[in-house]
């Protein structure tokens, strides 16, 4: 059984790779917040989110020997899904754990992730991270100001912790197309960790009153999308739990002027993929799993394959009719990805599928949870 699954994962992982090595483009940074790039204004664009990156021990050997056992590198996991993220003009993920540094890292329970994470993120297309998690006080502040300083480093804008008060008064702004994005981010805990003593703004948690006050503020700073990301939900759950439900009602219906305050919702923690829904005209994805994780095992002690299963989900937004209208999604997409655990490798599961690869049950199973909730008819598909 387990040759069988290195021979899967060798097959995997050379069809991926071919793929990447055909499909891949270069994608030139998005224009700064403010400063469009010409003839812009008018233009949509496309917003690409996926879910939790979380390196598991496992995950940061595989990323020492995909080094050569000198450093670590983080882009060979991330290849098979590049194509997608870097010719998105907006690409957001989720950094769920702290940074360590200088060769002291570790996996769970207290997550502490080589830095070289983020710059295999930027090489992906990322251009910035929800940073806001459970694990978000695993290493106290220096984990925080550890974590930020690398994705500021490599190029990837942050929300959701700070390393200080003005820091988490700045709303994440990003060019995309002709708009500007606001990118919030919100946990429902940090797994008992008290907030650093004299930094209660040093994680966002959520609160449903703070999180549509964020919202207004950011349109008040100009942004014409807001995105908001929420690290929520019960582990191992397929069905989004009453407070995901609740929440997601209750930030959808807050207008200012008749315009919605938030444009978007992306979910994460759960480790498991969710259902996406459009709720109120606004898309929430309730769940998008584990993008980057080891073997997971659920609350009974038992592997289970669904921890490194995940989508990544691309919506199309078009400019309003009207000045100060509302950017809309005229198309919503999603993929279905799966962590090859024996290959250490992200495999877009349609696309591997369409090269001869036998994951059409795990496909299906991811689509079916997708679409639980009514999603097909409010138009969202398979992406191509």
């Amino acid at each position: 059984m387990i040759a069988r699954r290195r021979q899967v994962a060798l097959a995997l992982t050379a069809l991926l790779t071919a793929g990447a090595a055909c499909q891949a483009q270069h994608r030139e940074p998005p224009a700064r917040a403010g400063h469009p790039a010409p003839g812009a204004a008018s233009r949509g664009f496309t917003l690409v989110a996926s879910g939790d990156v979380l390196p598991h021990s496992s995950i940061i050997d595989r990323a020492r020997y995909d080094a050569g056992g000198t450093g670590y590198d983080f882009r060979p996991m991330l290849a098979g899904v590049q194509p997608v993220v870097s010719r998105a003009d907006l690409a957001l993920c989720h950094m769920e754990t702290v940074y360590g540094a200088d060769g002291d890292y570790s996996g769970y329970p207290a997550f502490k992730s080589p830095p070289e994470v983020a710059r295999a993120l930027a090489a992906t297309g990322y251009d910035g991270c929800s940073t806001a998690s459970n694990h978000s006080l695993d290493d106290g502040a220096d984990g925080i100001r550890r974590t930020l300083d690398a994705l500021d480093r490599a190029g990837v804008r942050h929300a959701g912790t700070a390393r200080t008060e003005g820091e988490a008064r700045t709303v994440t702004l990003l060019r995309a197309g002709g708009a500007d994005v606001a990118h919030l981010s919100y946990t429902y805990d940090t797994n008992g960790y008290p907030l650093p003593d004299g930094q209660p703004w040093a994680v966002n948690l959520i609160d449903e009153r703070r999180i549509v006050a964020d919202a207004r503020a950011a349109r008040a700073a100009g942004a014409e999308v807001v995105v908001v990301s929420v690290h929520w939900g019960t582990e191992w759950q397929d069905e989004p739990d009453e407070q995901q439900l609740r929440l997601a009602r209750a930030l959808t219906a807050s207008r200012t002027g008749g315009r919605p305050d938030i444009d978007l919702i992306l979910g994460t923690h759960a480790h498991v993929p969710q259902a996406y829904e459009k709720v109120n005209g606004t898309w929430v994805i309730y769940g998008m799993g584990d993008q980057i994780a080891g073997e997971m095992t659920n609350h009974e002690g038992l592997p289970d394959p669904r921890g490194n299963q995940s989508t990544l989900g691309r919506f199309t937004f078009a400019p309003p009719a009207e000045p100060g209208g509302r950017w809309k999604v005229t198309r919503a997409e999603f993929v279905p990805q799966l962590f090859d655990v024996d290959a250490g490798r992200v495999v877009d599961l349609d696309a591997a599928l369409a090269r001869g690869a036998d994951v059409r049950s795990v496909r299906d199973r991811i689509r079916d949870v997708v679409l639980s909730r009514g999603a097909a008819k409010d138009g969202l598909v398979t992406a191509r």
